[in-house]
């Protein structure tokens, strides 16, 4: 899986991202009080073909990030072979990732491929930010759906 930097919102704080750039706690600036929200997002493509674009607008809508209001930070990943691609993405709150779900870039990204693959996510509450657990849980994630797709592809067992 390729993982891109850390990308801090303006509620990251930036001793917090160089630590999570190394897989180390960090901590949270400006954070109100409550958890903080974890989205992590996959889209398994139908075809390598459409991978690339996918891929692309991933990173154009995160030139967004510096300026959404309650972005603390995320992580873009791909595995190419697979035709996967995602997000790992922190947030002060539900409210915030909200907003950040009806942005008119995300729509449009969304309607652009709706139908051309699958998408799936998971949103998880943490009471701190601790970027080793955070995509230790995220990874976790993400490849036990890779191990219940080969339970379902392989023969059954008999006994």
């Amino acid at each position: 899986m390729l993982r891109s930097r850390w990308v801090r919102g303006p509620a990251g704080n930036p001793l917090g991202d160089r630590a999570a750039g190394n897989g180390i706690d960090g901590g949270v600036r400006g954070r109100r009080s409550g958890p903080l929200i974890v989205s992590v997002t996959d889209f398994t493509s139908d075809t390598h073909r459409d991978l690339p674009g996918i891929v692309c607008h991933g990173f154009a809508l995160r030139r967004h990030w510096p300026h959404l209001d309650g972005a603390v930070g995320m992580w873009l990943w791909a595995a190419p072979l697979a035709r996967r691609c995602g997000s790992v993405s922190v947030w002060t709150g539900r409210r915030a990732l909200a907003e950040f779900l009806r942005l008119p870039e995300h729509v449009s990204i969304m309607d652009r491929y709706r139908g051309r693959g699958r998408v799936r996510s998971s949103v998880r509450e943490y009471e701190t930010f601790d970027a080793a657990r955070i995509r230790q849980d995220a990874e976790a994630w993400l490849t036990l759906d890779d191990h219940c797709r080969a339970a379902r592809g392989a023969p059954r067992r008999n006994g």
